[in-house]
C-alpha cells in the first residue's frame, strides 16, 4: 500500500518558501522524534539552499530516548546542521532552542538587524505549537489533524528574531513504503487517506518485534501474540471492540491502537532507527538497480532483434 496525500495548497507553499528563502538566516525544521527520517521532507534541504538548519526532534517525550540520541548523532553529522530533541510545550527547552538560534544565526545579529528564522516541516509535527511557545502568545492555530496552517505567517518574537511559519508540506510519493506507513501511524497523514486496519497491522508487526512488553502490559495480554493479526484480534477482544454476536470489530480495534500510540499511552516508542533506515534505503537502491538492469536488457534484446539480418526469401516482395 502506498500512502499518498498532496493537497494543491502544498504546491503553492513550496513556491512561496522558495521565494522567501534568500532573506532567511536560519531554518528550523520540525520533525517527529518517533520517526525523524520519515518525518523529514527531502524538499526542505532542497529549498533551504545550504542555509544553516536546526533539526528539531519534537515530541521527544513520546520517543524512545536511546534511539532519539542515535538520531541526534545521525543528523549532527550533516553539514551546517544541529539536531535538538525537545517538547514544544516546555518553556525551558524553548530557551535552549533560542540560544542555539543565536549561535547559529549570528551573522545578521552582528549587523544589529533582526534574525530571520523559517519554521518548516511536514503536517502535524508541532510547528504551530512551537511558534506559539516561542512567541509567548497564541499566534498560530494548532490542531490534532494535519495541514492546519495554510499560508505563510511572519511573527515578531520581540527578541531580535522574526519567525516565518510555513504550511506543512508532504511530497507526492514516498519511495520508502515503510515511511508512508509510519507517517500514517503517527497522524501526519489525514485519517481519511488511510486504511486503519492496514496501518495498525503494519505497526503491530513492528511493535511485536521491538516493543512486545509494552503491548502485553498495555493490553493485559497473557502472552506475546504470534502475529499482527492475532494481536489486533486479542486487543479488540480485551477492549470490547465487538459487534453483535461477539464478532471482533477490527476497524475499531485498529483505531484504538493507533490513537493510543499517538497519545503515548503505549509508552515511549520510536518507529525507526538509523540502522533500519540504512537497510531500507539499501533495499530500495537494490530494487532500483535491478529494475534498471531489467530495462536495459529489454532494450538490448530489442536492438539485437532489429539488427538481425533477414533470411533470403523472408521478404514477400522478393518472391515472384
Amino acid at each position: 500500500m502506498a500512502v499518498q496525500w498532496f493537497p494543491g495548497h502544498m504546491n503553492k507553499a513550496r513556491k512561496k518558501i522558495s521565494e522567501a528563502m534568500p532573506d532567511i538566516d536560519l531554518v528550523i525544521e520540525v520533525m517527529d522524534a518517533r520517526l525523524p527520517f520519515s518525518s523529514t521532507n527531502p524538499m526542505v534541504d532542497e529549498l533551504r539552499r545550504n542555509k544553516p538548519v536546526i533539526k528539531l526532534l519534537n515530541k521527544q517525550d513520546l520517543a524512545d530516548p536511546k534511539i532519539t540520541q542515535a538520531w541526534v548523532e545521525y543528523f549532527s553529522q550533516q553539514t551546517n546542521t544541529q539536531a535538538l530533541p525537545l517538547v514544544a510545550e516546555d518553556k525551558s527547552q524553548l530557551k535552549r532552542l533560542l540560544t542555539l538560534c543565536q549561535k547559529m544565526g549570528s551573522v545578521r545579529t552582528d549587523r544589529k538587524q533582526a534574525m530571520r528564522l523559517m519554521v518548516m516541516g511536514i503536517p502535524n509535527v508541532g510547528k504551530s505549537t512551537l511558534i506559539n511557545g516561542l512567541a509567548g502568545r497564541y499566534i498560530a492555530r494548532t490542531g490534532n489533524e494535519p495541514a492546519v496552517t495554510k499560508s505563510n505567517q511572519l511573527i515578531d518574537l520581540k527578541n531580535g528574531m522574526v519567525l516565518s511559519d510555513t504550511p506543512g508540506i508532504l511530497w507526492p510519493k514516498f519511495e520508502n513504503e515503510h515511511s508512508g506507513y509510519r507517517l500514517a501511524a503517527s497522524g501526519a497523514v489525514k485519517d481519511t487517506a488511510i486504511e486503519y486496519q492496514d496501518i495498525a497491522s503494519h505497526t503491530l508487526a513492528f511493535l511485536l518485534v521491538q516493543y512486545p512488553d509494552l503491548l502485553i502490559q498495555r493490553y493485559k495480554l497473557k502472552e506475546k501474540p504470534a502475529s499482527a493479526a492475532e494481536a489486533l484480534e486479542s486487543i479488540g477482544r480485551k477492549r470490547g471492540c465487538l459487534r453483535p454476536g461477539g464478532v471482533i470489530d477490527l476497524h475499531k480495534a485498529a483505531e484504538l491502537v493507533l490513537h493510543e500510540l499517538r497519545s503515548g499511552k503505549l509508552g515511549r516508542i520510536s518507529l525507526e532507527t538509523p540502522d533500519m533506515i540504512a537497510a531500507e534505503l539499501a533495499e530500495i537502491e537494490a530494487r532500483q538497480l535491478e529494475e534498471q538492469a531489467r530495462l536495459e536488457e529489454q532494450r538490448r534484446l530489442l536492438e539485437q532483434r532489429h539488427r538481425r539480418p533477414r533470411e533470403p526469401g523472408s521478404d514477400a516482395s522478393e518472391n515472384p
